[in-house]
């Protein structure tokens, strides 16, 4: 682990700093000072130092992601959770497991950034000028089946890295284009580059995309009491509805699946995705309920998918976990 910021040196007169957990890439570490500076409007007095880990999904470049399962991103944090050398951790919520590690929380969830995913490419135009065999590169097989619906003219290749590794590579390198989500173009300031914002109706985000999680031991009751000030309800009961649902196919990642829930006034609405790997068999559908009743709607949309005909693509995804 490695001390990479310290927010304030002014030392013991504002007691031990609290210790934030963060991957190392620079989108990591900007989303770490969002959490720090929404913590800080409150108890402006509070000291913080981020300390980076290498986790097993920045170790290893080279296995599919959606090989490799939720959660590559997140249990070395939790690790140091547990072991008390972090207080707490910040977490981009579409890579955190449905289930959470014993005696861990979720202490809070910001406002929703943008869910959308967008296009980046070197010709800058949207994915209907795209030229027939342009390479977009994506790791998500729910982007690469909503592609090759969308937009069967590209070509789809798979590309890993960091959202500048990404962007790079997708200027030629490796391919013509790629899809990224919003929120972190948003939060690099790379907005320039975004040649569409796609639609969450056609391209439905995975559950929990724009989210910041921040997780904690449950037994920390003074952190839990600091993050309490920073959640954001509404976005915690889209959260819970979306992963609830991703929990009833198997808590995976590794067959494509989005799902989307937006709360209006007293009533969330969520729209629901999944498809065969080759997108060719796909479904798509809107449920509505209380958002006081997440699980509720989760179930919804779980019958709902079956009723369509996705029963065998829900067995597939519970076979996929194993």
């Amino acid at each position: 682990m490695t001390t990479s910021d310290s927010e304030d040196n002014s030392g013991s007169a504002r007691g031990p700093a609290i210790k934030v957990g963060s991957r190392g890439s620079a989108l990591a570490l900007i989303q770490d000072h969002v959490v720090i500076n929404r913590l800080k409007t409150n108890n402006p007095a509070l000291n913080f130092e981020v300390d980076t880990v290498r986790t097993r999904g920045d170790v290893d470049q080279t296995s599919h992601l959606a090989s490799m399962g939720l959660g590559i991103f997140v249990k070395e944090l939790e690790q140091e959770l547990l072991n008390g050398k972090l207080d707490i951790a910040v977490h981009s919520l579409k890579d955190m497991p449905t289930q959470l590690t014993d005696g861990l929380i979720l202490g809070a969830v910001l406002a929703r950034e943008d869910p959308r995913d967008v296009l980046v490419n070197r010709y800058n135009c949207p994915l209907d000028g795209l030229p027939p065999g342009a390479k977009i590169g994506t790791s998500s097989p729910r982007r690469a089946a909503q592609l090759k619906k969308y937009a069967p003219q590209v070509e789809v290749v798979s590309i890993r890295g960091n959202v500048e590794t990404r962007l790079r590579k997708a200027q030629g390198e490796e391919a013509d284009g790629a899809i990224l989500a919003a929120a972190g173009m948003i939060r690099l300031g790379l907005q320039d580059q975004v040649a569409e914002y796609l639609s969450t109706s056609q391209f439905v985000p995975p559950p929990g995309q724009g989210i910041l999680a921040v997780e904690a031991r449950a037994d920390d009751h003074r952190m839990l009491e600091l993050l309490s000030a920073i959640n954001d309800a509404d976005t915690r009961y889209e959260a819970t509805a979306e992963r609830a649902f991703l929990e009833k196919l198997g808590g995976g990642c590794s067959i494509p699946v989005g799902a989307y829930a937006q709360c209006v006034e007293d009533i969330m609405v969520m729209t629901i995705y999944m498809s065969t790997e080759d997108g060719e068999k796909n479904f798509t559908t809107k449920v509505r309920g209380l958002k006081r009743d997440p699980l509720q709607l989760a179930g919804d949309a779980y019958l709902a998918l079956v009723e369509q005909g996705g029963a065998d693509l829900v067995a597939a995804a519970r076979a996929n976990q194993g």
